[in-house]
């Protein structure tokens, strides 16, 4: 058959380990077949991150906003044990805490559901989507190992170099840790904004939760740009949709989401964002069954698989082995990125064969083929069959054929 062909690329940022791996065999088996591929390519995987001092990372977010949409592969975060692992110049920070604090969006993270596979909490019958703040918190902390007794404070000095703030933050009597955080109103607002058009656009409920009661300043500058917003620009949207937007302390929100049907969009600061959103997935079925895209206050877009690297089935891969490794998210970032494409450049095409691309994945899932992860969800079921990430892309591929 005729290759579809691109206008414009797409952003490719590689990445580490197992799903370096599924990265590539995706694109050979599932995309290139059918695409004339275009992207601009980025290594992040962690050795080109540490040759680069990390400049790598942050020229792939700004060709993000060059060309508006990117496709990321799973990468590293290094602890104290992977710089020893990979002879490290230093403990690099989160490649998509960088991309993310460049491209200031939110992330909107929504599991994808089989026939085959209940939730694990019962009263769950329709996808719960995590909107993440995409911006500060812990992943642009600064923070210091406390070496000994002393006393740590909270400083703000004004553009003019007056001193307008000081506050103890404590007062130690031998070792400990300190850590500060940021927040901007601006980063906030488009945070808001981008949640209030996602709800409208899905036609759901909207939460957002933070504790206020405990973060006086920090979780209620939040909650007041979120109620000021909804009340000027979105409350009569809501209600013509028939909709509702309503805050709540995020433990309420997390006993909320248990007892509920789903069908809703919650949305989280960044550190509890990326915390629900494993939990979401995982309840749902799998961690790889997950769909992730970062959007930004100026329309840019980033797709990207939700889970880790899978350390363990990668020494199993360099062992020679062909792990049951789940390329459903690679596979959903993939489709996700080029739908996007196709349509900012009115490529019909291109949209329709992501739209194919989903729809055999989600055929054979269904029809009992799947890895290893999502057949132990499907004990009793006497069709099910767990193959590996090769045998289940070839199967796709047969689909699409």
């Amino acid at each position: 058959m005729e290759k579809i062909k691109m206008i414009n690329p797409i952003v490719e940022m590689d990445g580490d380990e197992m799903t370096r791996i599924l990265w590539h065999a995706v694109k050979d088996t599932l995309i290139h077949p059918f695409v004339e591929l275009k992207t601009v390519y980025y290594d992040l995987g962690l050795p080109n991150r540490d040759k680069t001092g990390d400049q790598v990372t942050v020229d792939a977010a700004n060709a993000i906003k060059e060309w508006r949409v990117g496709v990321k592969c799973a990468t590293i975060t290094p602890n104290a044990q992977r710089v020893e692992e990979y002879n490290l110049h230093r403990m690099w920070k989160s490649p998509n805490g960088t991309i993310r604090s460049i491209l200031d969006g939110t992330v909107f993270r929504t599991p994808i559901l089989l026939n085959r596979i209940k939730p694990v909490v019962r009263t769950w019958k329709k996808p719960i989507t995590i909107a993440r703040h995409a911006y500060g918190d812990v992943y642009k902390n600064v923070e210091y190992r406390v070496p000994g007794a002393g006393k740590a404070e909270l400083v703000f000095t004004d553009a003019s170099g007056k001193e307008t703030f000081r506050q103890e933050v404590f007062s130690f009597r031998g070792a400990g840790v300190v850590q500060g955080m940021h927040n901007t109103d601006k980063s906030i607002r488009s945070f808001a904004h981008a949640c209030f058009k996602y709800a409208l656009s899905v036609g759901q409920d909207l939460w957002f939760s933070a504790k206020d009661t405990i973060s006086k300043q920090y979780d209620q500058t939040f909650k007041d740009i979120f109620a000021e917003i909804y009340e000027s620009d979105y409350k009569s949207q809501f209600e013509a949709k028939g909709i509702t937007y309503f805050y709540t302390l995020i433990d309420d929100a997390v006993a909320r989401v248990f007892r509920s049907e789903g069908g809703f969009v919650w949305a989280c600061k960044n550190y509890d964002g990326d915390v629900m959103s494993d939990m979401l997935s995982t309840a749902f079925g799998s961690l790889a069954m997950m769909t992730s895209v970062l959007v930004s206050p100026d329309g840019n877009y980033e797709f990207e698989a939700a889970h880790g690297t899978i350390t363990r089935h990668y020494y199993r891969y360099l062992k020679g082995e062909t792990p049951s490794s789940n390329p459903v998210a690679t596979i959903f970032a993939w489709s996700g990125a080029l739908r996007k494409r196709g349509e900012l450049d009115g490529s019909e095409d291109l949209v329709a064969f992501s739209e194919r691309l989903e729809k055999a994945t989600i055929d054979v899932l269904e029809s009992g083929v799947m890895t290893g992860d999502l057949a132990l969800l499907c004990k009793g079921q006497s069709d099910v069959r767990s193959v590996s990430y090769t045998e289940f892309l070839c199967a796709v591929a047969e689909k699409l054929y």
